[in-house]
């Protein structure tokens, strides 16, 4: 995500199966035309080796959840994901020399995953970064974010990600219209209650609140999905326990303290190989 990488980098649906190309001859079939969009979240940033063909300020990753897709499934990967991005970055180009995503796809993609909507607005990632910020003025106790926020965050989401989501997959739906178009959610960063003060600078009392924003968040991503007929491939059950929270080896996202990759708040290599296969179960992918 955009303000983050920033901040890290300056501080220190079930669908009825797969679709098989046509055969190219006898016996044999042409791989599956994929394409990769999003953000930090499908690029993953942070995330060891870097992707060679990447512009540097994407911060990709091979190790990426749509890189273990493709490789499990044989699947022809055209892999745009780029850190910080928006959902205005489908249309437009994010950086100098970074095309629009939406330029990698065709009548003959057939099949498009993403995560993207954290960074619309900033919203979700300011609120990481504000709730961190008041988390430590108190050491960790009260509801200092809260406090201050209300519902400022969860309204932005359900009155302005929410519509820029739906234009985007339509947008997509209207470059690749035969595609399979599959949209995640993002996995729990936080658990449900306690939080890890040691670890995510976070007050105890604000746990709750950020983990329901980031609920409204999935809830946003999953009512456009179902808006323009696209597959969401929900995240919530199975990352529940491998929050940043948690111990090397269990948890998925990375935290600000005592993590592993440079960029925290981030899904670790574990974790994009976790969204890779509930991509793939959800989408009936082998």
């Amino acid at each position: 995500m955009r303000r983050l990488a920033t901040c890290v980098l300056a501080a220190a649906a079930v669908v009825t199966g797969v679709v098989v190309a046509p055969t190219a001859s006898a016996g044999t079939t042409q791989p599956l035309d994929y394409v990769a969009l999003g953000d930090s979240y499908s690029a993953a940033s942070g995330v060891l080796p870097p992707d060679p063909t990447a512009a540097p300020q994407c911060l990709r990753s091979t190790s990426n959840y749509p890189h273990v897709i493709a490789a499990a499934t044989g699947a022809q990967l055209t892999d745009v994901t780029c850190g910080g991005a928006d959902t205005g970055d489908y249309a437009g180009a994010q950086y100098q020399g970074v095309p629009p995503q939406l330029d990698a796809l065709h009548p003959g993609t057939q099949l498009v995953t993403m995560t993207i909507g954290g960074n619309d607005s900033n919203v979700f990632i300011s609120s990481i970064l504000e709730c961190g910020t008041l988390g430590a003025s108190t050491l960790g106790q009260g509801s200092p974010c809260k406090d201050r926020y209300g519902s400022s965050f969860e309204d932005t989401i359900n009155t302005t990600t929410y519509p820029a989501l739906v234009q985007a997959l339509q947008a997509v739906r209207d470059r690749a219209p035969d595609a399979q178009v599959a949209i995640l959610g993002y996995p729990w960063i936080l658990p449900a209650t306690g939080g890890c003060f040691d670890k995510m600078p976070v007050a105890e009392g604000d746990v709750p609140y950020l983990r329901g924003v980031q609920a409204t968040l999935n809830d946003a991503v999953r009512r456009a999905a179902a808006a323009t007929g696209a597959t969401y491939v929900d995240m919530n059950q199975v990352s529940e326990g491998h929050d940043a929270c948690q111990a090397i080896g269990v948890r998925w996202i990375e935290p600000v303290l005592q993590g592993t990759n440079p960029v925290i708040v981030h899904p670790n290599a574990l974790g994009e190989s976790q969204m890779a296969a509930q991509t793939m179960a959800v989408l009936g992918l082998s």
